[in-house]
């Protein structure tokens, strides 16, 4: 079994920089419910935006 890798990551566009922690946290907020038991966020920085799904179910966006 392969050991786990501590790697962090961190999106920079323009005069942006955002990192993992940080699209999470901002996912929860525009979600707005604690019942989060799995998040998938898709980065579009042409769009300045950052899509997510909640729990394989609810969908939304939110501004970078």
């Amino acid at each position: 079994m392969a050991a786990k890798v501590n790697a962090k990551i961190e999106l920079q566009f323009g005069d942006k920089a955002i990192n993992e922690e940080q699209l999470v946290s901002m996912a929860k907020n525009a979600y707005g419910k604690k019942d989060v038991k799995n998040l998938d966020i898709y980065v579009k920085p042409e769009e300045c935006k950052a899509y997510y799904v909640v729990n394989n179910d609810v969908t939304g966006s939110f501004d970078l």
